[in-house]
């Protein structure tokens, strides 16, 4: 299988420098703003951007070492496949987090509920629409023990550095 090389489109500037005391999804990091600065070759692309209320950011996780198929998650304190959980230490370090779009200003894209560190290479912005991106009776594995946990309380550590 041949390699695939991906080109970051521009960076997400967020408040967050340290990966300890970070929320651990965008729905935790309410009121938390930042910002995309798109390279300038890719600001066309913005074009009708301003009429969705939410992006899906895929990003790649730059200050994340290596990858581990097994790890104890954020939400749990049993061991777990990484395919079974959001945990940054993957074979190709993708995130993926839906925020709030606040508005555009030539190539620079304010963002709310960022939940992932200043710096971070942007790979590609899709705009959310919730008739395709969300689903109805779903199973959610084993987090189906932690679905009324406050999420928004819950930070990260540093267990993934």
């Amino acid at each position: 299988m041949e390699d695939i090389i991906i080109k970051p489109i521009g960076i997400i500037h967020t408040p967050h420098t340290d990966v300890k005391n970070m929320p651990i999804q965008p729905i935790a990091a309410d009121g938390v703003k930042g910002y995309i600065e798109l390279l300038p070759e890719y600001a066309d692309g913005l074009k009708d951007i301003e009429g969705f209320s939410h992006l899906t950011l895929l990003y790649h996780f730059h200050k994340i070492k290596g990858f581990e198929l097994a790890v104890v998650p954020f939400m749990d304190t049993e061991v777990r496949g990484i395919f079974s959980c959001k945990a940054p230490k993957r074979p190709n370090g993708i995130g993926l987090s839906t925020v709030k779009l606040i508005g555009v200003e030539g190539n620079i894209v304010h963002v709310e509920q960022v939940d992932m560190l200043d710096g971070t290479p942007l790979i590609d912005i899709k705009p959310f629409y919730p008739r395709y991106d969300n689903r109805e009776n779903v199973s959610i594995g084993w987090l189906e023990k932690n679905r009324d946990l406050p999420l928004e309380k819950l930070r990260s550590d540093e267990r993934f550095k």
